[in-house]
């Protein structure tokens, strides 16, 4: 059986645009691998390790995101040799493709994959891995709220929204994560992979990390204003945003367009890239998840303000968009409006409520 090397090195890219958390924080959980639960524990440390360093385009100092600073440990003109690259949670606009931006790093990527570098991006660090061409023809997420980005800029990459982790390829040469947190993910993964399942184990209990096992469908926002000139479109969004309700509400946006429903639905889905009728049910599971965060009403409950006679079409609705049932959601979420203030909710009480 072959030996895993003593020292994993990893170049960590950071840019400009680079979060600084993102940035340091994978720099000490993959530092801390092999010592850090050893020391705690009192055990001996591990024999492997993994070494992770800074790399930029240039060597000189810089500052990335919210002014955080940085000091490169290398830079690409010293085309160092990694057994991994890994790109980081980036700072940018939902629409900033980064085309036409850094030359010269993206060309050094693609020249650590070519040389056999393992690439590993976190959240909107796959932006960057896109501008590469690397993920053309292959399977990527990123946070989800950059999948309209994907879709126009990128439409070679099938874009995952949904999942928290993605291979592009059998061997895993090329691994993308999911949402801002999902370096925590990514780091787990790293050192399973380079060092073992059980120090990534270790490591997840002594910095408090979770798998995020349930995917970004939970957390993503089915409802996204996307910027287009259709001015009929965004009149029958608006119209929808107070009257999705309605049981007609399809039939009556047509009329409030003023165009024929066919023309509607198909320049409705060229302006926003979803279709008429997912548009009014994401609106409505939208709601019920407001509902669900917020207030104690029960899923029946719910789908009745909501229309839905049919509470199990309603209920399969919710698990397809969020991944999770009613039930789920509401113990996933309602803690986060207690520890705001919410008013306080029993274990007994949420015991007895109805949603499954």
């Amino acid at each position: 059986m072959d030996q895993k090397p003593s020292t994993v090195e990893a170049l960590i890219v950071a840019v400009p645009e680079t979060a600084g958390s993102a940035l340091y924080g994978m720099v000490d959980v993959l530092a801390s691998a092999g010592n850090l639960w050893q020391q705690l524990a009192g055990t001996e440390p591990q024999q492997q390790s993994i070494r992770p360093r800074i790399v930029a385009l240039f060597r000189a100092p810089f500052a990335c995101g919210n002014r955080v600073p940085v000091t490169p440990d290398l830079d690409i003109s010293d085309d160092p040799a990694a057994d991994i690259v890994i790109l980081p949670e980036l700072w940018l606009a939902p629409d900033n493709d980064l085309k036409g931006r850094y030359p010269a790093l993206l060309d050094w990527i693609r020249r650590r994959y070519r040389a056999g570098s393992t690439i590993y991006s976190a959240c909107s660090g796959s932006v960057m891995l896109a501008a590469t061409g690397l993920l053309d023809n292959k399977e990527a997420t990123s946070h989800w709220g950059f999948q309209e980005l994907f879709r126009t800029s990128y439409p070679k990459i099938r874009f995952r929204p949904e999942a928290a982790l993605v291979f592009a390829d059998p061997a895993g040469r090329i691994v993308t994560a999911g949402g801002t947190t999902s370096w925590h993910d990514l780091a787990i993964h790293i050192i399973s992979r380079h060092l073992s399942p059980g120090e990534a184990l270790r490591i997840a209990k002594v910095y408090l990390l979770k798998w995020h096992g349930e995917g970004q469908l939970p957390y993503a926002a089915l409802v996204r204003h996307q910027p287009h000139a259709d001015s009929a479109v965004r009149q029958c969004e608006q119209w929808l945003g107070k009257h999705y309700r309605q049981s007609d509400a399809l039939t009556q946006v047509a009329s409030v367009a003023g165009i024929p429903e066919r023309t509607l639905k198909r320049r409705f889905k060229a302006a926003t890239g979803t279709t008429l009728i997912n548009y009014v049910q994401n609106l409505r599971v939208e709601e019920a998840k407001r509902q669900l965060e917020a207030e104690r009403a029960s899923f029946e409950e719910i789908a009745a303000d909501l229309g839905y006679e049919n509470l199990a079409f309603l209920r399969r609705l919710f698990k397809r968009s969020t991944g999770l049932t009613p039930g789920q959601y509401r113990r996933m979420f309602r803690p986060f409006m207690e520890a705001g203030g919410g008013a306080p909710e029993t274990t007994a009480e949420m015991r007895t409520q109805k949603p499954k």
